[in-house]
């Protein structure tokens, strides 16, 4: 992952650090051969880096962490979901512009 800023989350860590989290998590559910998340990788790199210490970014590989995958109903990648509270506030499925996905945020930041 390109960004130090990057979260790597799996079945093991998700929910004590998505789930209980004190601040609103972005997660990016990929996969490796996924040509479309490849593509969102940067758009993910700078949203961590913009909402840094307000928003907490990382991604989580759906082949190697199919509970979670299973638990959230991901149908399809790239999925981006934001979690506040310990539930879905929103998501967007599919490659999206940077300011698409900051405006998912900044509704939630209030």
């Amino acid at each position: 992952m390109a960004s130090d800023k990057i979260v790597t989350f799996t079945d093991s860590n998700f929910d004590a650090d998505v789930l209980k989290a004190n601040t609103p998590v972005l997660v990016d559910f990929w996969a490796e051969w996924c040509g479309p998340c490849r593509a969102l990788g940067p758009t993910i790199d700078a949203l961590a880096a913009e909402y840094a210490g307000r928003v907490r970014v990382g991604k989580l590989n759906v082949d190697e962490n199919q509970q979670t995958t299973i638990n959230f109903q991901v149908r399809g990648i790239p999925a981006v979901m934001l979690f506040k509270g310990g539930r879905v506030v929103d998501q967007i499925v599919g490659v999206a512009d940077k300011a698409d996905f900051k405006r998912m945020i900044d509704k939630h930041l209030a």
